[in-house]
């Protein structure tokens, strides 16, 4: 078994993956006669394959075993996620899904990610249950590929 340790989650760490969702640092401006802030343009949604469409869903997540055993990667689209509730969660991604190449990161509940498509990434993990807002691909064909490790990955949380 390998062991990991959770990173803080960044822009610049999470990039290779995707993008992180979070009001510091972002792009913003008054609209509305300057009683709304707009956050600007922080995801970018990948839509491919036959009719494609944005989806808006709500995951409700539960606490699982932090042993990583597969992986999951969305081909024909991005897959965002952002919690509800200010209950920080992991972020487990990898570049190819072998288990050294596999990394946590800690986000915290004013952050969410956005995986880019094809990047290889573990389901939702929540340390307590946890309330998210999903935004990805809905639309014809097949658009999640799952694998498993050949050894698993442990994921530390001695900080």
């Amino acid at each position: 078994m390998l062991n990991i340790q959770p990173q803080r989650l960044t822009r610049e760490a999470f990039a290779p993956f995707g993008d992180v969702i979070e009001i510091e640092g972002s792009e913003q401006f008054e609209i509305n006669s300057g009683y709304t802030t707009r956050v600007h343009d922080l995801i970018d949604v990948q839509l491919g394959g036959e009719n494609a469409r944005a989806q808006f869903s709500f995951f409700l997540g539960r606490p699982r075993p932090l042993e990583i055993r597969m992986l999951e990667r969305h081909p024909l689209g991005s897959q965002a996620f952002y919690p509800t509730d200010n209950k920080r969660w992991l972020v487990v991604v990898a570049t190819e899904p072998k288990p050294e190449e596999v990394r946590a990161f800690w986000a915290t509940g004013k952050q969410g990610v956005n995986y880019h498509q094809n990047v290889w990434h573990h389901p939702l993990l929540v340390i307590e249950p946890q309330q998210f807002v999903i935004i990805d691909r809905g639309g014809d064909g097949h658009n999640c590929d799952e694998t498993e490790l050949d050894t698993a990955v442990l994921i530390k949380l001695n900080e």
